[in-house]
């Protein structure tokens, strides 16, 4: 059943439902997915552990996920991981952050090269210390020719903040005679964003319960189709994102015009 479906044999790393992958049709899939990874503080104060457990949870649902997106030959991976938003939070906290996410990338990288995974992060890095950008651009470097999932981090990420960089970078090309402003259309804006050579996003994931794109890929999400759970992240599991993915299969997108499916005239 897995071959007919996938093309592919079953991973022994990857345990999801058949029967309810069965039901996914491989051309419906997405061709971009992007999550808003949203809930591991409550899911650690429900147990009444330290916030910084439920980052640790998280991280694991994170490799889950992505395990899940490689065995199903997923183009395109890309996750909210930190916001321009989340430097408010306390020092200890955002420390915290940024220890987990170098230990992330120091453990999983082999792995994720093995898995054929393309990395990148979007945002603005240089806000981050020195060792902690060599690493992202390490990690770059290491998997650019890899051809599996493109799987992109937002780091240090506002949607609104990659906006205005963009339109600043358009308007200096224009006073700089480079560019004429009748030349910038919607084509060139969205190969001028982080996210330039990937395609749009089809599906958001967001979890915990909270319906907003908390100001994630505001440009890339315009025709995105929306899927919610009240599950914390850290308990999102490789069934609950077949189960977006199904959602997602059954959905008519119209993009402004009529229903094919529906064969309205």
């Amino acid at each position: 059943m897995w071959k007919k479906i996938f093309g592919k044999k079953k991973s022994p790393n990857i345990d999801l439902d058949q029967d309810l992958l069965a039901t996914i049709d491989k051309e419906t899939l997405p061709r971009h997915v992007a999550i808003i990874m949203d809930g591991n503080g409550r899911w650690a104060n429900k147990k009444g552990m330290l916030r910084s457990a439920g980052h640790v949870a998280g991280v694991k649902a994170l490799k889950r996920t992505l395990k899940a997106a490689i065995y199903l030959n997923l183009e395109a991976l890309t996750v909210y991981a930190f916001s321009t938003e989340n430097w408010k939070r306390p020092t200890e906290e955002v420390d915290f952050l940024m220890k987990l996410f170098s230990d992330y990338l120091e453990k999983e990288l082999d792995e994720m090269d093995r898995d054929n995974v393309h990395i990148d992060f979007i945002g603005r890095v240089d806000g981050f210390s020195a060792h902690l950008q060599k690493m992202m651009e390490d990690a770059k470097q290491r998997t650019a020719d890899n051809t599996g999932v493109r799987f992109t981090v937002a780091v240090n990420y506002g949607g609104q903040d990659e906006m205005v960089r963009t339109v600043q970078s358009l308007a200096r090309d224009v006073a700089a005679g480079k560019l004429a402003p009748e030349d910038i259309d919607a084509g060139l804006i969205d190969s001028s964003l982080d996210t330039g050579d990937l395609p749009p996003v089809d599906l958001v994931i967001r979890t915990s319960g909270d319906m907003r794109l908390s100001n994630f890929l505001i440009w890339q999400t315009a025709y995105a189709e929306f899927w919610f759970t009240d599950t914390n992240w850290p308990d999102f599991s490789k069934d609950d994102f077949a189960e977006a993915l199904i959602d997602f299969s059954k959905r008519d997108r119209r993009f402004g015009g009529l229903s094919k499916r529906n064969g309205d005239k």
